[in-house]
């Protein structure tokens, strides 16, 4: 299978050989029931019963969605600007591309689930879940290398869920957990509706000052919540972290909620992204980037 997805998109007087400016990143872009289903078919491990509930309620839903609308907007409004958008395609219930392969789980430090997960058991699988990500982090350097070696920006584009479950450990056991937590939905504390995350666990800002203060203001505007690495740190398990302090001051990560993304919000199942729904949590972050 393919690693990633990568779309071009140049606007109409964008000078031919210049790199290009933009660069959106979704690490969680698989969120299709079909890229689950294909790598599955793919795998031998003796993975948990419905896993597929797992991964409804784990992917990115709109992610992938939020980051084209940007780069679409920003080069329709500057016709002279480049955007590159590189979709991972390798779903994160069985290696998540955005930790380091071998990190662990670390949900009571800083709610982040690890590389692969317990539950994939055949080192066949793991290999192969290896390769993956090490294909995927290629491909994701790269165009990082181009962009913001260059001097460009780069957009990490997430939706996380709605509320703050307490899932103990990803492991064989998983899906019992959300279940559970899902038939207790109430009961979890509602995380921001935008959560930039910009600062490490220290409390050093990597991401542009003058953005953050400008998506605060430009979603409150629009009378959305935003609030400012609430939810998460760039913890240095993340390949996010990695490319931030590689680039400082040249990137942002984002997370948007996901039940503001799609047109229903249901744990388990998948989901639709809503294009209007879409546009709105895009807007602030397409006049932010063009005002760098």
């Amino acid at each position: 299978m393919e690693p990633a997805h990568v779309e071009h998109l140049d606007g109409e007087s964008a000078d031919p050989a210049a790199p290009p400016d933009l660069l959106i990143e979704v690490p969680h872009g698989a969120d299709r029931r079909s890229h689950f289903d294909d790598l599955r078919a793919q795998l031998v491990s003796p993975l948990p019963e419905d896993l597929h509930e797992f991964f409804h309620a784990n992917t990115d839903m709109g992610a992938w969605d939020l980051g084209k609308r940007v780069a679409q907007e920003v080069v329709r409004r500057d016709p002279s600007r480049k955007a590159r958008l590189v979709r991972c395609l390798i779903p994160r219930t069985f290696v998540d591309t955005n930790r380091r392969v071998d990190a662990e789980d670390q949900l009571g430090e800083g709610g982040l689930t690890g590389g692969i997960p317990a539950y994939v058991t055949d080192p066949a699988d793991r290999a192969r879940l290896t390769e993956l990500h090490r294909a995927y982090v290629e491909v994701a350097e790269r165009a990082y290398e181009e962009v913001c070696g260059a001097g460009g920006f780069a957009l990490m584009s997430h939706s996380y869920g709605p509320r703050t479950m307490d899932i103990a450990a990803v492991d064989a056991n998983i899906v019992d957990a959300i279940r559970a937590a899902w038939a207790d939905w109430e009961r979890w504390p509602l995380r921001p509706e935008v959560d930039l995350i910009t600062r490490r666990p220290d409390g050093e800002r990597l991401a542009p000052a003058e953005m953050v203060t400008a998506l605060l203001e430009g979603y409150r505007a629009i009378g959305v919540a935003a609030e400012e690495a609430t939810t998460y740190t760039l913890h240095p398990a993340t390949q996010g972290a990695r490319f931030a302090s590689r680039f400082p001051g040249q990137t942002l990560c984002v997370e948007v909620r996901r039940d503001l993304l799609v047109e229903r919000f249901h744990l388990l199942e998948e989901l639709t992204p809503d294009p209007a729904r879409v546009a709105r949590l895009a807007a602030p972050l397409v006049d932010a980037i063009l005002a760098r």
